[in-house]
């Protein structure tokens, strides 16, 4: 379990508090070192999973933890961003992006539980939106303290990109797992009825 991928999963994890705790500093070099920060826990986010399949180390404890340290970092990083600019041209694609990873999470948690996990897998069109996700934040991070630069005006554009592939993104995987969400044969036990 304790293999160099999860050990890189579980670092971002704990680069979290660090990238909150450097987000509040009042000193001009905090945003860069902020960025990095951010940056340093995107580029585990490809690391863990390249080294992963390449060293066949892939494990369950993995392919649990892996998303969840992405989400984390990710749904921090949007809510920092918005109270530092509480815009609607911000907190509009925050929204769209956080609550599509909990819609999605979900649906796999359903679907895994019928045996039918592969159906709603990481889709291209994820891949996409995961980097242009992950450049939009790295370049607001960075210009947070002028939202009126050319730089952070990019990143929002490219996060409400990246909000418009989320949504794409999601139908896909819904109209994957549909056959199964609409089936009158999935018995839904007292749990599910909730």
């Amino acid at each position: 379990m304790w293999n160099i991928p999860n050990l890189l999963t579980l670092l971002r994890i704990l680069l979290i508090p660090v990238f909150v705790g450097i987000f509040y500093i009042a000193i001009f070099w905090a945003p860069f070192v902020c960025a990095l920060v951010f940056s340093v826990a995107a580029l585990t986010d490809w690391l863990d999973g390249y080294l992963a399949r390449r060293w066949q180390q892939a494990s369950p404890f993995g392919a649990f933890l892996d998303p969840v340290a992405d989400k984390l970092m990710v749904a921090v990083a949007l809510v920092l961003l918005v109270q530092s600019d509480p815009r609607a041209v911000l907190a509009l694609p925050a929204a769209i992006i956080i609550g599509r990873e909990i819609a999605v999470s979900a649906l796999r948690e359903w679907m895994a539980q019928l045996g039918a996990r592969t159906q709603v897998a990481v889709s291209k069109v994820a891949k996409f939106k995961t980097t242009a996700q992950m450049i939009a934040i790295i370049l607001l991070i960075f210009s947070r303290d002028d939202t009126d630069s050319p730089l952070y005006g990019f990143g929002m554009g490219l996060l409400c990109i990246a909000a418009v592939l989320t949504l794409w993104s999601m139908l896909l995987y819904l109209r994957a797992a549909w056959p199964s969400l609409k089936s009158p044969d999935r018995p839904l036990n007292g749990e599910e009825k909730q």
